[in-house]
């Protein structure tokens, strides 16, 4: 399968690396050329099964079926806007918490989401996924916490765009987990903003995930 990311930050690096694990090949869009290239120079050496890393210029059209946004949010709605009818028929996979600027909250009211700002922002056709906003980017690099494969938490209105991202989360080693529909994705980012605030309670910060066990 073939992933078109946008963004070049270290969630942008850490998905990138499990989907190039699995065998997908990533396509990394950003407005900063250099720090773009930077990250594809980085992923290479992660590519797995004939998997690719390319870029493709910022605003152009995306051929890939697959778009993850590693932007925080409301970046992540402005982007959507930006590119409207480009995004028509793609399954849009949401990965942002709405911080405030003290991370002790959410900006978005309690009866919405990220997640669901961006389904609004986005033109007819886009299937939107909330998938990895519970997840650090330096253990999805990693792949495991405790040598066991990551949850990643999927919440969508659409089974078979879900199924999708399970598969491309499967191939990367990682454990999909299917919560519901996607006004699930409230909870998604309150728990993610419960994880953040523990950080400063832990000796290893940062190197923690939220793991189901049986």
């Amino acid at each position: 399968m073939n992933i078109t990311i946008i963004g070049s930050g270290n969630m942008a690096r850490g998905i990138a690396t499990r989907m190039l694990a699995g065998g997908n090949s990533v396509t990394i869009v950003g407005r900063n050329p250099e720090k773009v290239g930077d990250l594809v120079a980085q992923l290479r050496s992660e590519a797995k099964g004939g998997a690719k890393v390319d870029t493709a210029a910022y605003g152009s059209a995306i051929g890939n079926d697959v778009v993850v946004l590693a932007l925080p949010y409301p970046a992540d709605v402005s982007i959507v806007k930006e590119y409207g009818s480009k995004l028509s028929g793609k399954i849009v996979v949401s990965i942002s918490t709405p911080f405030n600027a003290t991370y002790d909250g959410l900006v978005t009211p309690a009866d919405t989401s990220a997640a669901e700002e961006v389904a609004k922002a986005a033109s007819t056709g886009v299937k939107v996924v909330k998938a990895f906003n519970t997840n650090f980017a330096g253990m999805l690099a990693a792949g495991q916490v405790a040598d066991q494969p990551l949850d990643v938490f999927l919440a969508g209105d659409d089974a078979g765009a879900k199924a999708v991202v399970a598969k491309m989360v499967e191939a990367g080693g990682l454990r999909p987990l299917d919560v519901g529909p996607l006004q699930r994705s409230r909870q998604l980012e309150g728990l993610h903003l419960i994880n953040v605030g523990l950080q400063s309670k832990l000796d290893k910060p940062w190197m923690n995930a939220i793991k189901f066990l049986s």
